[in-house]
């Protein structure tokens, strides 16, 4: 079955609430309590770069995923804004949205939606051009871009062979690689 990029988010937004929710048990926390609060972080995002007038484009886990048809559990929302956007003027934007500013690092910034999900918005020239070819994607009565296929294994190789990524995330790239290639199991081939 061929599924839409939005039918692709909706489902990763549920397996990241059931996660979420049985982690939290298994520390004794609390349920939960919206399986769609990653679909409202990213429609929330993709409004304030409607607002703004923002190039940008989807990328990380979720662009991973609707590019493999295979949902999987997202820990965040990742885009990606020309290197030539001011950092200064996004972080207000989003902060205007309502959402948290969480930290400030090299090549990113770190927000909270109200939700309590983590968005992502990376500046790195390398992924301009990658930005510039996004393709538009209908979502929840918005339009989300996001990279095309062979940008994000591009971005990926990049982000695999930095000496400064933890490991664990270097081999989930190697995997998101080779998957985005081609190599999605079968759902009948077992384990």
């Amino acid at each position: 079955m061929d599924r839409s990029a939005a039918e692709i988010i909706r489902i990763v937004s549920a397996l990241t609430a059931r996660d979420r929710n049985l982690v939290s048990g298994a520390w004794g926390g609390g349920a939960v309590s919206e399986p769609s609060s990653l679909e409202r972080a990213l429609t929330d995002a993709a409004a304030v770069f409607e607002r703004s007038g923002m190039a940008h484009a989807l990328i990380g886990g979720l662009a991973v995923a609707v590019h493999t048809r295979l949902p999987s559990a997202a820990i965040d929302v990742n885009f990606a804004v020309l290197s030539s956007v001011d950092r200064e003027l996004v972080i207000a934007h989003f902060l205007a949205a309502g959402f948290t500013l969480r930290g400030r690092f090299e090549h990113s910034v770190n927000l909270l939606h109200a939700s309590g999900d983590p968005v992502q918005v990376a500046f790195d020239p390398f992924f301009d051009a990658a930005i510039e070819r996004a393709e538009s994607h209908p979502f929840a009565g918005r339009t989300v871009r996001i990279v095309r296929r062979e940008d994000l294994i591009a971005l990926k190789q990049r982000a695999a062979a930095d000496p400064r990524r933890r490991r664990s995330k270097a081999l989930r790239d190697q995997l998101d690689i080779e998957m985005l290639r081609g190599d999605v199991p079968d759902p009948d081939e077992g384990w």
